[in-house]
Formats: structure tokens, C-alpha cells, sequence
């Protein structure tokens, strides 16, 4: 497939109105699948922007707080509506814009968005606070207050999933909202706000673009937000919450991770394989927070285990994320693809490593894309650097182990703490380890993604805050105001 479409001049969403920057400056926008190819442009937003976007969330806050959940929750569902009707174009542009593959990864993404948007719609009437027993005379009461204007900030490897995680619990709860979306994949947040912009009062709803450094950098020092919500590296999220920490304003962090992928001897299984196969997360080119690429094999099914997953590896297509018969799109830019490169000559030079698949050799696409295949490292060592660091590739590093508290000790071995999968049929051991490991998610027995509903989150480095469910909206986006009354 190598025809594109006519490339579109894209404008911000502020205040209700498409805008172009302050100063008029724009910048291209590459899709992944060709590294030379212009898919569209949009501004190149600054400080001075930053400001309109919090002007129009600000001044739209006050009524949007004060209607009754009911009337949040019909339009809020009314977006669930429309963005269900736009979702092959959505997943056709996600396609584009971040190299995901359309059938694996793409459409997926845009079922979270619907999902999640009909879910903080149904639980609209859940912001409530409770009444304490103060006695005859007295009313103690709380109500449960948005906090305000959020900055919601978000990265490109699955744009829309993110948002979905931030944009209906935020409005849901009566805040007010400037997405900035990601400088190297805006293209799906844009179309979003075209959406379901005009369903939503002006100025509740705000889309920017430009650089992280810049436009995002603004929304996260602006007095006027009083939540940022960001998605990103932990490097970069370590920044953010301090510059916003310094002026006292509420943040959650969604960061990296490292993921163990703890197998157990009786499930070396064919239905086992497929869900491992799924927490790997190379359908999404590796770069997924909660990839569990650190798959941690018991020595007893080591080698069969290892073998048969290899196989199955060897037979996902890598190939245009456009195209229904890939599994494997292509990485987000040129600076992501030689990261990933570098990493694999890393592990490759390690002492004592065996090279059980590089899909290098099988790899059918390439320039002007930015494609990798798969690169599963055996007989790895937890204190490796390719076991240790974030890589955001398709890079495996498989473990042996021997003892329940030996692999405990290494999977906690780790700055991250996002996600872990643990495969027992012994149900008191899978639980036991689920309660051992340090982790703000752990799934047992199933590989898939995050579900609507689920309280997701991570310890340590992973960040902190929860999203896409009813208590990550309580937590996240509302504040508790006490309120004591003496009847006379």
C-alpha cells in the first residue's frame, strides 16, 4: 500500500472555534509508514496559545460545574454516540498517524474511547459525597467538586486510548479540559474534537498542538490549570509533576514500565501461549507501558515453552499498519527506531545471551517505514540494561527460574511497577503472587489490555494516580469540601 491522502492543513479547537497559532507558524506531520511523506500540518502552538485554551476552559467552567449530572451525562453519551459512528475512520487515521496496525491495534483503541465514554457517562450520578451521623441539631455533610480546568497531556503511542482515559471521566465529573495532544501523532485528538466538539458547550472541550517542550510545558506552569493529567515517560513525568507540585497543583502520573510475565510449569498451554503472546504487546510494536517484556519462564518448560512461543512470533506479519493482514505496524519516528536498534546491539553483545529469534531476518518491509521486528533475547539476566530499562520496542527478554520466591525477588527487582501477568493454574499461587509482586495491575491468566472500569495505575516509577474507572474519576478529578451545618 503506498498511496496517501492529500495532506489536510489541521487547525486547534479553542473555545469552540477551529484557530490557527498566535503567530500563524505550523509544522508537517510524518506518518511512520513513510518517513517522507506529509500526511497533514498543524499549528505549531506556544506559550501564548497555552493561555487562550486555559481562557476559554476557565470562563466555561462555572456552568458547566452547575448543571445537574443528568445534563453532563446526555451529552457525554451523545459523544459516545458519535464517536461510535466515526470509528473505522478513526482506527483508518490512527493507522496513519501512529503506525499501529489497523486490525490488531487501531480498532481496539477506538472501542476504548466509545467504551469509556459510555461508561463515565453511566456513572455520572456517582460524584456524591455522604451525609455523617452528627446528631439532632447538626448536618455534616460532603459534596465531591471538580477541581477545575485540567491539562490533560498525552503521548503517541495509542492517542486516543489515552484520551479516553482522561477526556470523559474529566468532563463527566464538571471539570473543563485542554488536551494537548502528542507532537508526533496529533492527528486522531484533532479529529476527535471535530467529533464531538460542537456537542459540548464552548470552551469545555479545547485541543492544542505544537511541541512537549513548549506548548505542553506552558499548560503544566499555568496558574489557571488546576489539574494536569499526564501520560509519557517517567523521565518526562518526573519534570512535570515537579514544575506542577511547585505551584501546588493536583497531577497524576501514568509513566513506564517494565513488565514481569510470570509462567508457571503446568501452563505450558496452547491457550497460554495466545494470552502470553498478547502480553508481549508487539501487535503494538512493543511500545506499550504495560508490555510484559520481561517473561520469566519456569526451568522445567523452558525450552518447549520457548520454542512453540517463537514459532507463534514467527508467524505475526510485520508490514503497513494500513494493510488488514499485518499484526506488527511500524515505530513512531526515526529517533524511536534507532533507540530500539541500539537496545537490540546492546542485548545482542551481552555475555552469556542466545539470540532465540530476530525477526530482522524475515523482515519484509523497511525504508522509507520505520519497521522492526520482533527480538526475543534467551537466557537473559534480570540486571541486564534490556531488562531493566523502558526499551518501547518489540524486545523480549526471557528469564529462568527455579523458586516462587526467587522469581518474586526479581520481578520486584525493578524501578517500575505498572503492570504484571502471572500464568498458574494453582489458583492459591497465582493469588499469592499477585499479592507479592509490586505492581499497580496484575493480571492472571490473561494477557489482553486494559478493560473499561478497571482502576489502572502503577506503583514506584510507574507513577501514581489511577485511571478509566469510577474511583480513578472520584480520585483524579474531584476534590471533597466538608460542610457542617447547625440547624436552629
Amino acid at each position: 500500500m503506498t498511496d496517501f491522502p492529500a495532506p489536510k492543513d489541521w487547525k486547534m479547537y479553542i473555545g469552540g472555534e477551529w484557530v490557527d497559532a498566535a503567530d500563524g507558524s505550523r509544522t508537517d506531520v510524518i506518518t511512520p509508514i513513510d518517513r517522507n511523506q506529509v500526511v497533514a500540518t498543524v499549528p505549531d502552538g506556544k506559550a501564548e496559545d497555552a493561555d487562550r485554551a486555559v481562557a476559554a476552559a476557565r470562563a466555561a467552567f462555572p456552568a458547566w460545574a452547575g448543571l445537574h449530572f443528568k445534563e453532563r451525562q446526555k451529552l457525554i453519551l451523545r459523544c459516545a454516540d458519535a464517536l461510535e459512528s466515526a470509528t473505522e475512520e478513526l482506527a483508518q487515521l490512527t493507522a496513519l498517524d501512529t503506525g499501529n496496525a489497523i486490525r490488531t491495534q487501531a480498532r481496539p483503541e477506538t472501542g476504548v474511547l466509545v467504551d469509556l465514554f459510555r461508561y463515565m457517562g453511566g456513572v455520572a450520578g456517582e460524584v456524591k459525597g455522604v451525609t455523617l451521623p452528627a446528631g439532632d441539631g447538626d448536618l455534616h455533610y460532603t459534596k465531591r467538586e471538580p477541581l477545575g480546568v485540567v491539562a490533560g497531556i498525552l503521548p503517541w503511542n495509542s492517542p486516543l486510548m489515552i484520551a479516553a482515559f482522561k477526556t470523559p471521566a474529566a468532563l463527566t465529573a464538571g471539570n473543563t479540559l485542554v488536551l494537548k495532544s502528542a507532537e508526533d501523532a496529533p492527528l486522531t485528538i484533532v479529529k476527535m474534537a471535530e467529533i464531538i466538539g460542537d456537542i459540548l458547550p464552548p470552551g469545555v472541550f479545547n485541543v492544542v498542538t505544537g511541541k512537549g517542550s513548549v506548548i505542553g510545558e506552558a499548560l503544566v506552569q499555568h496558574p489557571d490549570v488546576d489539574k494536569v493529567s499526564f501520560t509519557g515517560s517517567t523521565g518526562v513525568g518526573r519534570h512535570v509533576a515537579e514544575v506542577a507540585g511547585k505551584r501546588l497543583a493536583h497531577s497524576s502520573m501514568e509513566l513506564g514500565g517494565k513488565s514481569p510475565n510470570i509462567i508457571f510449569p503446568d501452563s505450558n498451554t496452547d491457550d497460554v501461549l495466545d494470552q502470553v503472546l498478547l502480553a508481549t504487546r508487539f501487535a503494538r510494536q512493543g511500545q506499550s507501558c504495560t508490555m510484559g517484556s520481561r517473561l520469566f519462564l519456569h526451568t522445567e518448560i523452558y525450552d518447549d515453552f520457548l520454542g512453540r512461543l517463537v514459532e507463534r512470533i514467527k508467524g505475526m506479519k510485520v508490514g503497513d499498519p494500513r494493510d488488514e493482514a499485518s499484526d506488527i505496524g511500524c515505530v513512531i519516528n526515526e529517533k524511536q527506531h534507532r533507540q530500539i536498534a541500539d537496545y537490540i546491539e546492546l542485548g545482542k553483545s551481552m555475555d552469556g545471551v542466545e539470540i532465540a529469534y530476530d525477526g530482522a531476518v524475515d523482515l519484509e518491509v523497511g525504508e522509507p517505514g520505520f519497521y522492526h521486528a520482533p527480538v526475543v533475547f534467551s537466557k537473559a539476566k534480570n540486571e541486564w540494561k534490556t531488562s531493566q530499562e523502558e526499551i518501547f520496542g518489540p524486545v523480549l527478554s526471557v528469564i529462568p527460574w527455579t523458586t516462587e520466591d526467587e522469581v518474586v525477588e526479581m520481578a520486584n527487582d525493578s524501578d517500575f511497577g505498572l503492570a504484571a501477568f502471572v500464568f498458574c493454574r494453582d489458583i492459591d499461587k497465582a493469588l499469592r503472587m499477585a499479592d507479592r509482586i509490586e505492581s499497580g495491575w496484575v493480571q492472571i491468566n490473561q494477557g489482553g489490555g486494559q478493560v473499561v472500569g478497571q482502576s489502572y495505575g502503577g506503583y514506584k516509577t510507574s507513577g501514581f494516580g489511577r485511571e478509566a474507572s469510577l474511583e480513578g474519576m472520584l480520585e483524579g478529578f474531584t476534590q471533597i469540601k466538608q460542610i457542617n451545618v447547625k440547624i436552629r
